[in-house]
């Protein structure tokens, strides 16, 4: 693997974002498409010559990098339908979150939503599609229909994370939770249950961000208004998934009763800082080393309300803001400063590569490259219909985004 590479949601366990080897490119031109059996929500793999996508409809596709041909593909399972479900937007579910690669074991690990509410891990060999690890990964607790896998995997130090939500609509009984599996074997899960009556999912669409020994994750909303519950909260975990630290604003109860809560955005890390934004539009600067608990953030300003994941390089967080990216950068003393705030209207989950800024509007089916100092568009090209929260992966000299019919591979002419 090569640092050019894409293993993992936003390039590196981190979420970066950044694809720091990637060439200015020219004139973007669409080099190929490829077609598939459903949907793609989470963000292609780039190893070497080969692009790693999964789709709602249950498969996992190896694909080669130069044209798009289908180099490998498994179908793992028929996909939950959505008239199986208690609600949601997503028909059928089968795989949704981003997928990781494992460079020790050279397997592509994804987590499958199957017909009977059945959420399965698999490892597939990289080079061959074998299925080589397959074991039910169950949520811990609640109504097993009502859970919805949309966070992006993580791979560390021999073990799989894996984080679940609820379904759009916050419908049934489910609790956010992460499990973490062996990358290996049937070894005994790890879990850590959010202490919570109901819902606190944990569904960013970047999983958890990894600093040290710490995995960071951003929580949603729960049911109580009275007792913390630990819902609406930054959480920082060990490896052994026992909680390490924790921050919820102090706005926690009313956050919940009215649906605005962090779990909107994977927490970006930033230095010796820990950024949250989500669904009120307040940003919050914690220190990764001692989050605070209730009321514990070093400041807090007004930014945007926020959704995805965002991109960072050295102090700058390129904010994925449900009106359009902005550029903040947050100081020493751990003071947020606005730069820009760029005039498209592109909702999906920005990241930064070849000098330029990459971000959809999945609604328009666009993609943007933007001035990384002042926000300006610099290129714009139809890709089709994106998923929400669509992000792109730049690997090499290309950049290769997920749609509603399969991947689209952008290059410069």
């Amino acid at each position: 693997m090569s640092g050019s590479d894409w293993p993992t949601y936003h390039h590196d366990n981190a979420r970066t974002g950044v694809a720091s080897g990637m060439a200015p490119v020219g004139t973007l031109v669409k080099a190929w498409e490829a077609r598939l059996d459903g949907a793609v929500y989470g963000q292609p793999l780039v190893i070497g010559d080969v692009v790693f996508a999964a789709t709602e409809g249950d498969t996992i596709y190896a694909l080669e990098a130069s044209t798009g041909k289908v180099v490998w593909s498994v179908h793992v399972g028929t996909p939950m339908p959505g008239s199986g479900l208690p609600c949601g937007n997503i028909d059928p579910l089968g795989i949704t979150s981003t997928m990781a690669y494992d460079d020790q074991t050279n397997q592509v690990f994804a987590l499958a939503e199957l017909s009977g509410a059945n959420h399965v891990l698999l490892g597939l060999d990289a080079s061959t599609g074998a299925i080589r690890l397959r074991r039910p990964v169950e949520p811990p607790k609640g109504e097993r229909a009502a859970q919805q896998q949309r966070s992006a995997l993580t791979v560390l130090d021999g073990r799989v994370y894996i984080a679940y939500g609820g379904l759009f609509g916050d419908c049934g009984d489910y609790v956010g939770s992460v499990v973490s599996a062996p990358t290996i074997g049937d070894g005994p899960l790890a879990e850590y249950v959010i202490p919570t009556a109901r819902e606190g999912g944990i569904w960013a669409p970047g999983g958890g961000a990894v600093a040290g020994d710490r995995l960071y994750y951003a929580v949603g909303n729960g049911e109580s208004m009275t007792d913390f519950d630990g819902s609406d909260s930054v959480i920082a975990l060990r490896p052994d998934l026992t909680l390490a630290d924790r921050f919820a604003p102090t706005t926690w109860a009313d956050d919940n009763a009215a649906d605005l809560d962090l779990g909107s955005m994977t927490p970006a890390l930033v230095g010796p800082w820990v950024y949250a934004g989500g669904k009120r539009g307040v940003g919050y600067v914690l220190r990764a080393d001692h989050l605070g608990g209730i009321g514990g953030e070093v400041s807090q300003e007004r930014v945007c309300p926020a959704f995805g994941g965002d991109a960072v390089s050295g102090d700058t967080v390129f904010v994925s803001c449900a009106d359009g990216p902005r550029a903040i950068t947050i100081d020493g003393a751990g003071q947020i400063h606005s730069r820009w705030h760029a005039a498209v209207h592109a909702s999906g989950s920005p990241v930064l590569g070849g000098g330029q800024v990459w971000v959809i509007d999945n609604d328009g089916g666009t993609l943007y490259t933007l001035d990384p100092d002042s926000g300006d568009v610099r290129q714009q090209i139809h890709i089709g219909t994106a998923p929400h929260f669509a992000s792109p992966t730049l690997a090499h000299d290309r950049a290769y985004v997920g749609t509603l019919s399969g991947v689209v591979a952008i290059g410069g002419a």
